[in-house]
């Protein structure tokens, strides 16, 4: 959760990324608080999206820059009225045609397998400075307990799901696919994937990593342990990669169903758009030494294809 842009003057923008999911699966909420740090337009903001499977809408709201604020004692993250935690979330937004409310307790957090070689999801590339994106998941999977009440419509999230994941840095990559999904029939399942065009010091390079969990064991494909992605196919809602490691392939196909235009930063402005959808499909396939040893699909699924 750690808030990394205290010194920051301009060009930065920092997000949080909640997802919340019913536990019929009927709607998915999106969350994403954040700030953005430029000297033409600084403010806070809290960015909205809404997916009952039939419709998916989206609300970027601005708050002035003196409306955020982060203790660091408490890990906690204030924009106006609404409080951001690993423990709860309390969403307080009244805001011309939204409105919602609502308390959010998150439960038995599935946090990745970190070490001092790989303190992040991004491996030893997180000691890279001067990153134009940097992304960090802080939770794979967990539980939620409460109620959100959207426009006078009050939805209980009791034994729902949820995930929590942040970026920060000056702007998104120009080029990419970002999958997650934690409702597979296997319960103790998640998955998240990531595979980006990235700039660095004049030079662009392809990122990968993709982390799925099945009953607490982590599989982790990344550039940083010497995946390599064998074969990949991109349509406008539809990716199909196979990815190699070793003795282990993972195979995913990925499809949108609904998507809609997000608000993303661009040198530390939020002034760019990027394409999201939160009713997404994901085939999964993993296979040791030719051997499938996991095969599920994951729904409600976020999906983003940038390519």
């Amino acid at each position: 959760m750690s808030f990394k842009g205290k010194n920051k003057k301009n060009n930065y923008f920092e997000g949080w990324y909640y997802k919340f999911v019913t536990q019929d699966l009927k709607l998915t909420v999106s969350l994403i608080p954040g700030v953005s740090i430029n000297k033409k337009d600084p403010h806070a903001f809290i960015q909205v999206i809404i997916n009952d499977n039939e419709y998916i809408k989206t609300r970027y709201i601005k708050y002035d820059i003196s409306d955020f604020s982060y203790d660091y004692n408490k890990d906690m993250v204030f924009i106006g009225k609404s409080i951001f935690s690993l423990e709860q979330v309390i969403v307080d937004i009244d805001f011309d045609d939204t409105n919602i409310k609502g308390i959010l307790d998150i439960k038995d957090i599935i946090p990745i397998k970190t070490s001092a070689f790989s303190p992040s999801i991004m491996g030893f590339f997180h000691y890279f400075p001067r990153m134009e994106c940097n992304h960090d998941v802080v939770s794979m999977n967990h539980h939620l307990n409460g109620k959100i009440t959207i426009d006078k419509i009050e939805t209980n999230f009791d034994f729902g799901k949820g995930y929590i994941e942040k970026d920060y840095g000056k702007s998104f990559p120009s080029k990419y696919i970002w999958i997650q999904t934690n409702h597979f029939d296997y319960e103790n399942t998640s998955l998240m994937f990531s595979y980006a065009t990235i700039p660095y010091l004049g030079l662009k390079f392809r990122g990968l990593i993709a982390n799925l969990v099945i009953e607490n064991k982590e599989y982790r494909f990344a550039t940083y342990n010497f995946s390599r992605i064998k074969k990949i196919e991109i349509d406008e809602n539809r990716v199909y990669v196979e990815i190699i490691k070793r003795r282990y392939k993972l195979i995913l196909e990925g499809t949108n169903r609904h998507t809609i235009p997000l608000v993303a930063p661009k040198d530390g402005s939020m002034n760019d758009y990027i394409k999201e959808g939160l009713s997404g499909e994901v085939k999964v396939i993993l296979e040791e030494k030719g051997k499938n040893i996991f095969s599920d699909i994951g729904v409600n699924a976020g999906i983003e294809i940038m390519f």
